[in-house]
């Protein structure tokens, strides 16, 4: 299946992220990678979902698709603690002021995708509830320091040193919390298919 999709299309990853090219590369398919400036604001009255869906077509509307068989594969995450969102920390202090505030709870990762093609475009998202234990500071600074947060909603990366010691359990897809669903990416180039 993934052989005929990689042939039938032209795949355009609009994404620099490098988890979101680690995980389209590891689920097997041929794609480009090819980014354009897209502003990630968002109109207010939207909220979670809703949010990272606009921001995901947003992205994906910034490229004309330009022959029948191209494809482009967009995304966005965010983390939501409870009415708050968080997006990327802009330096250490707020790095370090939301990791904290994620610290000893529950939260949401709410992770969006837009796939457009000549024809149409298919928008999905999917969220996971991430449970973390009681932080130190010493943790939360250890980590930013040693990491690189700054490109990551919420501050952290599930998949670096924080995850491993912070993470209690989550509920749902480890690969949507590490940015994109791939498994609900994988069930619509499928149904692209058919």
């Amino acid at each position: 299946m993934l052989t005929e999709i990689s042939k039938k299309w032209d795949i355009i990853l609009a994404s620099k992220s490098p988890r979101r090219n680690q995980l389209l590369a590891k689920l097997g398919l041929n794609f480009r990678s090819i980014t354009k400036e897209v502003k990630e604001n968002y109109p207010e009255h939207l909220i979670k979902e809703q949010i990272t869906n606009y921001l995901s077509e947003k992205k994906a509307d910034a490229f004309t698709v330009e022959k029948p068989n191209q494809l482009v594969i967009a995304g966005d995450t965010i983390v939501c603690k409870d009415t708050e969102v968080l997006g990327k920390p802009k330096d250490k202090k707020e790095a370090y002021t939301m990791i904290e505030s994620l610290s000893g709870g529950v939260h949401e990762v709410i992770s969006s995708f837009c796939i457009k093609t000549e024809k149409q475009k298919i928008t999905k998202s999917d969220v996971v509830k991430v449970y973390f234990k009681e932080l130190t500071s010493d943790e939360i600074s250890y980590y930013i320091d040693t990491f690189s947060p700054y490109d990551k909603a919420g501050g952290y990366g599930i998949q670096e040193w924080i995850g491993q010691i912070g993470i209690t359990k989550i509920e749902g897809s480890f690969y949507t919390v590490m940015g994109m669903p791939v498994h609900l990416i994988y069930s619509s180039l499928k149904q692209l298919m058919m």
